[in-house]
């Protein structure tokens, strides 16, 4: 098992207190653009799918459980 699927599946067991940082970094790694238009939230974008993640410290639950489904509907 890899360092990214040993994150996924602690994302998944607990997406509680989750750093911007963490989720930026993996959706990167995975091919993801990123993009900020100087507002709070960050775009990220790859192919014809979006996802919209809030700069914030931690990153509610609900936006980690949406990142993990765009990556599993990826594979």
């Amino acid at each position: 098992m890899s360092k990214r699927d040993k994150l996924i599946q602690e994302l998944e067991n607990n997406p509680k207190n989750v750093r911007f940082e963490v989720l930026k970094n993996l959706l990167e790694s995975d091919g993801w653009e990123a993009l900020n238009n100087g507002s709070s939230h960050w775009q990220f974008r790859k192919g014809g799918e979006r996802i919209t993640v809030p700069y914030k410290r931690p990153v509610k639950p609900l936006y980690v459980k949406n990142v993990l489904k765009a990556l599993k509907d990826e594979k």
